[in-house]
């Protein structure tokens, strides 16, 4: 009773309110009212039966529950330290129980208790009240206000553990133990069946922080007493509230009150401010909430921000925000996936990149450290256009290229946020991982394989090369052409001096054949001296023109960015993939962090590109869950995650050198 009545609170804890009404059964942890229909059948079975019974014998009513929790709202880091061994422990948490039971005693008398089994069990089994681990429980009457107000507030103790190593969960102390209810139930209490386990949330959502600052590469970093610049990066994908109203088919199995953007707010703040990252990259931000609330709130807690808007209609896009007091902004660019007239880019989303100068602390005047490229991304989500979304990663991965290129025509280094709508096994994820994919041929469902399989239809769209016309002004090489002939309208005019650098071409060499052969006239090949050579060779290398077409008709798409993912997608103590949501209770990998490396030579005939860290080390994770663990808390949004993606982090070190 003890921990279905914490599940209880800490539903009502979450909802951020300052004197909240909860009506409904009371350990339900859906915070469902019962139906109307099933109280009045309550309520009527327990008159038909009364009258039955003799005069000294009564039961009390049913009646509705409204109770309030009086007590000091925690808010912030204090709610998130919270112990679930001192709630459950709580006196005041024990007084409520006992008066549960005694009403309990009252409400089922011996002479009803078969009757109350066989009537109670047609409600729904959400509305049961359970423990865990424990054998199926009581019933419980609801109590009236005065009996509600008779429990006082709810005493926590806050607990100074490191943040860096906590969930986004109350913490969980490893060495107490839940008190274990009775096995039997008490024998005068009406019982439900079936009963379903209740485990709070936050043992079920517990997220471990996985250090990997032990990997060789940092080891041998920090034997050579080279500093690094430490910082934090999270993804998140928070789920913009007109989406979840425009999809209300999607989110079935969540109570609407959970849904409402009042209550996720609150939700998806506290979880930013407790991991505390030092750049941040949103997805699904909608406008109006971005403006009114969420940048105001980031700039108090130290961000500077930026947004982008998808194009057209829609009303929500992806912003990226980093910690002034670490970084100072070089250059931003937003971009735009929208081509008019192209149909592989006819899709309104967008993405940011940024090029970020860390702010190293004081003391290291005398030292350097490289500025640091940030992308941050939603690429489109239907399964069956592979080809668009393949696009949109090239234009961005073009962004990126210019923005990050050096002088020396090296990269800085990169971090790539983002919801790519794209599976692990996928070939879009292994373009950008690997640096190169071939499409030509390929269905376009495959290009997103894992999301849905349409193998079975007869006339599925393949993907052709080129993909995207040369007048985009992008390579094959994911990079801008950097000079682009601009399409002239009407007549093309060349001058003389012009057309006469290419008579010496291979094309003009060579005889048509349809021309007549005359001895002496068009059998004469002309001779170009070394120094005409030269020129044709330079003019063409100049336009890169014909190059540019053979090697987009190739069908293979390359970068140089030596990117790899942040997580391995796979949990090894659980043998199962990860999943970063869960679209229609369906678990799946669509969020990732990508991040600069250097390539590792692999083995002739592997097909998968090995790293090893670099500039960039990766000093740390915030694990990821499988999908029979999100099952357990209801899938995604829950009470207790109020996205329906779960957020990534990561913390990552620069080395810092001398000038």
């Amino acid at each position: 009773m003890t921990d279905a009545f914490f599940t209880y609170r800490k539903n009502v804890l979450l909802a951020k309110s300052p004197s909240t009404q909860i009506e409904g059964v009371f350990a339900a942890t859906t915070g469902r009212s019962v139906p109307e229909e099933q109280e009045a059948l309550l309520q009527q079975w327990l008159e038909e039966e009364v009258g039955n019974l003799p005069a000294s014998e009564s039961v009390p009513a049913a009646r509705k529950v409204s109770v309030t929790l009086t007590s000091d709202w925690l808010e912030g880091s204090e709610l998130l330290m919270t112990s679930l061994s001192d709630l459950n422990t709580s006196p005041e948490v024990t007084r409520c129980a006992d008066q549960q039971h005694s009403e309990l005693n009252a409400l089922a008398s011996s002479e009803l208790q078969d009757h109350a089994v066989a009537e109670l069990a047609r409600l729904p089994s959400e509305e049961t009240v359970t423990a865990a681990d424990s054998a199926p429980w009581a019933a419980v009457v609801p109590q009236s206000d005065h009996q509600a107000a008779g429990c006082a507030g709810i005493n926590v103790e806050v607990l100074n553990d490191d943040p860096a190593v906590l969930a986004w969960s109350l913490a969980r102390d490893a060495e107490t133990v839940p008190p274990v209810l009775p096995a039997r139930p008490n024998q005068d209490a009406v019982l439900f069946y079936p009963v379903p386990t209740e485990v709070p949330y936050h043992e079920i959502l517990w997220r471990d922080w996985e250090d990997l600052s032990v990997q060789p590469c940092v080891l041998e970093q920090v034997s050579k007493n080279t500093p690094l610049f430490e910082f934090r990066v999270m993804s998140y994908n928070i789920l913009a509230q007109d989406l979840v109203e425009q999809g209300l088919d999607l989110y079935v199995h969540c109570h609407p009150d959970i849904l409402n953007w009042n209550y996720r707010l609150p939700n998806l703040l506290q979880e930013i401010q407790h991991w505390d990252p030092d750049v941040l990259c949103l997805q699904e931000v909608q406008e109006n909430h971005y403006w009114e609330q969420l940048e105001p709130t980031f700039k108090e807690m130290g961000f500077a921000c930026f947004y982008k808007r998808r194009t057209g209609t829609k009303t929500d896009g992806c912003a990226v925000c980093y910690k002034h007091s670490r970084f100072q902004l070089i250059s931003l660019s937003p971009i735009e996936y929208f081509r008019p007239g192209l149909d592989v880019l006819n899709r309104d989303n967008v993405g940011l990149v940024l090029l970020l100068q860390p702010v190293l602390p004081e003391g290291l005047d005398l030292k350097a450290v490289s500025p640091l490229c940030v992308a941050n991304t939603h690429v489109l989500f239907n399964p069956r256009r592979g080809d668009i979304k393949l696009a949109q990663v090239a234009l961005l991965l073009a962004e990126i290229d210019k923005i990050a290129r050096t002088t020396e025509g090296s990269y800085y280094p990169v971090i790539l946020c983002g919801d790519l709508n794209s599976v692990p096994d996928s070939p879009l994820y292994k373009f950008i991982r690997n640096g190169e994919l071939s499409y030509h041929g390929m269905p376009a469902w495959k290009v997103v394989s894992g999301q849905e399989d349409f193998s079975q239809q007869m006339y599925s769209r393949k993907l052709l090369a080129p993909l995207w016309p040369s007048s985009l002004g992008v390579t094959d090489k994911c990079q801008y052409v950097t000079l682009c002939q601009p399409k002239k309208l009407g007549r093309r005019e060349y001058s003389r001096d012009f057309l006469l650098q290419f008579r010496f071409c291979d094309v003009a060499c060579e005889r048509p054949p349809q021309l007549v052969l005359l001895e002496g006239v068009t059998d004469a090949k002309p001779v170009a001296s070394a120094r005409e050579h030269s020129a044709v060779t330079a003019v063409l290398k100049r336009l890169n023109f014909l190059s540019f077409l053979d090697k987009q008709c190739s069908g293979v798409i390359q970068h140089g960015l030596n990117l790899t993912s942040v997580y391995s997608h796979f949990l090894p103590q659980r043998g199962r993939p990860e999943v970063t949501t869960m679209p229609m209770g369906l678990g799946a990998t669509v969020d990732y962090i990508f991040y600069s490396a250097e390539p590792v030579e692999s083995k002739a005939g592997e097909c998968r590109r090995l790293y090893k860290d670099g500039a960039l080390k990766l000093l740390g994770r915030l694990s990821l869950l499988s999908e029979d663990v999100l099952l357990m808390a209801n899938g995604l949004p829950n009470p207790f995650c109020s996205s329906d993606h779960l957020c990534l982090l990561a913390s990552f070190g620069l080395e810092i050198s001398s000038l």
